[in-house]
């Protein structure tokens, strides 16, 4: 009987010993984790929005009420287009005039899982392109969505819906999927659908 309790006194310190050295841990890498995150979210904007001096957080944004918006339009019906508005941010210049939104999407749509990427959008609809901060697709493959011969295709267009094909075309509305990556093709364009919806509704609704 001693040594049963002798034991578990050991099994008790040990994990006693293991939660305050996790905690410990937690706590000195909680804030440069956060710092990288932080970093790497506003390289993301920055890089869909060159010409933006700031990005403040849109005013009251709300995620259930910009997702009834895209859902109304079937981007969450259960299919390849499922996705949803994870946040928005003003695009401002230097004088804090309104330039556009970037809006982080989050498409659950991905060959390897969820993908989250950022897209610039600029007051006169003008898709300014995306950048992915969450992917887990095949290299080789899908992970070619965040190479310039795919994204590229997103820039500088004003077409409101975008199609995927496996061919190319001279319409700015229709995306070029990657070769051997056609889920992940689709992935990333209904979800900038899904987000050029949003923003419209911000331009039409006079969201400032």
């Amino acid at each position: 009987m001693n040594k049963i309790v002798k034991d578990a006194l050991v099994l008790t310190l040990i994990t006693l010993i293991a939660g305050v050295a996790l905690g410990l841990v937690y706590q000195i890498t909680k804030e440069p984790i956060a710092k990288a995150e932080e970093e790497a979210t506003q390289k993301a904007y920055k890089e869909v929005f060159e010409t933006a001096d700031s990005f403040k957080e849109l005013d009251n944004f709300d995620a259930d009420k910009a997702n009834e918006v895209i859902a109304a339009k079937g981007y969450t019906d259960g299919t390849v287009t499922t996705c949803e508005v994870v946040d928005c941010h003003k695009a401002l210049d230097a004088s804090g005039n309104l330039l556009g939104y970037v809006v982080t999407m989050k498409s659950k749509a991905g060959y390897g899982g969820d993908l989250i990427f950022s897209m610039g959008v600029t007051t006169d609809g003008t898709l300014n392109g995306y950048s992915i901060t969450t992917i887990d697709e095949t290299p080789g493959l899908g992970m070619k969505a965040t190479e310039d011969k795919f994204k590229d295709q997103f820039k500088g267009i004003k077409a409101t819906t975008l199609e995927v094909s496996k061919t190319a075309s001279n319409d700015d509305s229709t995306i070029q999927a990657i070769s051997g990556a056609t889920i992940t093709s689709k992935a990333i364009t209904y979800a900038v659908d899904a987000g050029l919806v949003y923003v419209n509704s911000l331009t039409t609704g006079g969201a400032a």
